[in-house]
Order: structure tokens, then sequence, then C-alpha cells
């Protein structure tokens, strides 16, 4: 059967579980709209409209310039890949992937390079890790720090993996120019190069962003729907079944089973039922590492959609997701086992990293959670320009008083 055959198979069993099974199909749905209205849209919409915003003003190339020598030697990936990165961790994905498609659609960065990327920025948000999950699912707010050093630490070693991935690469940048003038040279040709007004760029980032949160939110209540439709149907309980007995077979809890195999689907749901297992506490925070680091069905769909047109293939992009699965579950093991010590020393030393006032308060107390953040970090860039171009400045006028 081929591919195209088999997909239209799934696509009718689909619709006719979701028709034997209406009220189920409507209650997730609703779950999932839910989610997408009280979590995610409050939470992504600032970093998708600031993230359009910087690069449209040439901020992209300005960073880029600045990471070079720090992202080419490590990860085999250009400068600009640093602030994909950077809005990875801000607010998680799909951000990191939407930011990556665009470097590689205006040709920032090749597709293997963007593949390359896409192991590396493809991570959740502290605000998740450490409110979402180690507050609001699990209740203990020192797990935090464990869980965001095993999701990022699993990161970077799946993006340093993927150095191996071999393909087009971008020539590195050569100059004799003076290090930060070239980076504010490069901001200053590509606002000239984009051109738009700035009344024009506002309302195009408007729509750019409104219509990525809208596909989200349908990628969510798809796969919402998809779980509890063929669960109900008692579809999964033959793979659940044996992954239990694999599970068994390895020497660890078989009831972590049905979290997992959630997970597979959508990460939110899976976490959620990983720390409600009979396992023990370290079991729970590895399977919890495990899905996160997968990310599910769910997080893909949306990736594929923010990488559609730039030549960046998905293969590579699921190798990364297994490099992460594996290794954040296995930092988690070794910081709830024999590294403990390491997480408790720094919850005394650093303040928790997340609390649940973002989780339980409104939209509007989302929304402002997520908006400061993204000020915040737009506040940053401005200073950081503003000292780089009065340094710049001073320079000038000293060279002028000394000719």
């Amino acid at each position: 059967m081929t591919p195209s055959r088999g997909l239209a198979v799934l696509a009718c069993i689909l619709a006719v579980l979701i028709a034997a099974y209406p009220d189920i199909s409507f209650q997730a749905s609703l779950a999932g709209l839910k989610l997408w209205f009280d979590t995610v849209l409050p939470a992504l919409l600032p970093f998708f409209i600031m993230a359009e915003l910087l690069m449209g003003l040439g901020v992209v190339h300005f960073l880029g310039t600045l990471f070079e020598p720090i992202m080419r030697p490590l990860f085999r990936i250009p400068g600009e890949g640093g602030f994909a990165l950077a809005m990875s961790l801000a607010a998680g994905f799909p951000l990191g992937a939407k930011v990556t498609g665009d470097l590689a659609r205006s040709g920032l960065i090749t597709p293997t390079e963007g593949e390359r990327l896409l192991g590396l920025a493809h991570t959740a948000n502290s605000l998740f890790l450490a409110g979402a999950v180690a507050v609001g699912m699990f209740g203990r707010p020192e797990l935090g720090v464990t869980l965001i050093a095993a999701h990022y630490l699993g990161a970077v070693f799946a993006g340093l993996c993927m150095r191996v991935h071999r393909g087009p690469e971008t020539p590195p940048r050569k100059s004799q120019e003076a290090y930060l003038q070239r980076a504010l040279r490069a901001l200053d040709e590509a606002r000239r190069a984009d051109g738009r007004p700035l009344g024009k760029l506002f309302g195009d980032i408007a729509k750019n962003s409104f219509s990525s949160m809208l596909f989200i939110g349908s990628c969510i209540v798809f796969f919402s729907v998809v779980v509890q439709v063929i669960g109900a149907a008692g579809l999964l309980d033959p793979p659940q079944a044996f992954l239990s007995w694999v599970l068994n077979w390895a020497g660890l809890d078989p009831s972590l089973s049905r979290a997992i195999l959630h997970g597979f689907f959508e990460t939110t749901l899976g976490t959620q039922l990983a720390s409600r297992t009979s396992a023990t506490l370290a079991a729970q925070v590895t399977a919890a590492s495990l899905i996160l680091g997968w990310s599910g069905l769910s997080v893909h769909g949306q990736v594929t959609a923010m990488v559609g047109g730039s030549g960046i293939r998905l293969r590579p992009y699921f190798c990364a997701r297994l490099l992460h699965a594996a290794f954040s579950a296995a930092i988690a093991a070794l910081l709830m086992g024999p590294a403990r010590f390491i997480p408790a020393s720094l919850t005394k030393a650093l303040p928790v990293l997340g609390s649940g006032e973002f989780l339980d308060g409104s939209f509007g107390a989302r929304f402002l959670a997520s908006a400061r953040l993204a000020t915040s970090f737009l506040l940053i860039l401005v200073i950081i320009l503003s000292v780089f171009w009065l340094g710049r400045r001073i320079v000038y006028i000293s060279l002028r008083s000394r000719d």
C-alpha cells in the first residue's frame, strides 16, 4: 500500500471513530480549545509578534553576526541560528521552528543548516517546565530545576550530535571590518532590503502571527480528539500492553506505559499522566522528561507547517527528537539519582524558576505574564543595540577630533 493510500485509510478510520463517539469527540475538542485559549494563545502570541518584528527590523542579522563565533564552531550553524535558539528558550515550541523556517526561506541558512538548527532550537520554555509541569502537575516546585536542566541539556547534546548531519552550508563571514561595526551594518542593510513601511510591517506581523496561532490551535484540538477517540475504541490497549511488557522487562515501572503512549501523541497529556502514576517520583520525572524531549505528534504537526516551503526535511528532525528524548530522560534519571545533590544545591541558591500563578490566572493574567517576558527580552536587545550604536558614535567622534 502506498503512503497516500495508507493515509486515506487512516483518515477514513478516524472519521468513523469520531462519528461513533460524538460525545467524546465533542468533549475532547472543547478540552483542546480550552487548552489553546487559556494557556497556549496568551503564552505564545507576544513572542510570535516580537519575533516577526525583530526579523522585519533586521535585528536578526545583527544577532547573527554576534553569535557567529559561537554557533558555527559548536553546532555548524550560522550565527542567525542563535536568534532561533533564544526565541525557543524564551517562548517554547513551535516558535523555534517558525524562526528556523523563516531563516531558511529568506536564504540566511541552508536547508541542511536548518535541519541541524531544528535539532537544537526546539524546546519547551522555562515557564511551562517549572510552572505547568513541576508546580501544576507534580505539585513540587523544587522539580523545576531538574526538569529545566534535563530538557535544555538534552537539547544541547542533540544539537551537538546533529553536527554530523552533512549538506550544503553557508560560507563563513570574512571581513576586515570591525566586529561590532559589521553587525550594525548588517542590521542597516537588512532593514533597507525589507523596505516595508512600519504600518505595513505591523499589519503583516498581526496577520501572520494570528494565522500561525490559529493553526497551532487546530493541531491541539485535532490531536486531542484523536487520542480520546482511539483510546475509547480500545485501539491503544495492544500497544500499551506491549509497552508495559517492555518496561517490565527493562526493570522499569509498567504503569508508565499509558503516560508514554499518550505522550507520543500530545505532550501535555502525557506529562500529566506521568505525574499521576504509581511509579516512584524519579521514574515519573524521567518519563516526563522523555515525553517533553519527544514533544508529541501534535507539536510535530505544528513544526511541519512552520517549516513548509523552506526545503527543510523532517527525517533529521525526528532523529533529533529521539536523541533529545533519550538524553533528557538519561539526564533526569541522573539528577534524580546519583547527582540529585546538583538540583538540590541549585534550588537553594536560586529562586524557583516558575510559579503556579501563571497557570491559575485568567487569560489576561497569562497574556500579561508572557508579554512581560517578551518585553523584557526586547528591552535587553534595545539596550544592547543602543550601547553598540553609542560606542560607534563615540569612537567616530573621537577619531574626528584627533584628525
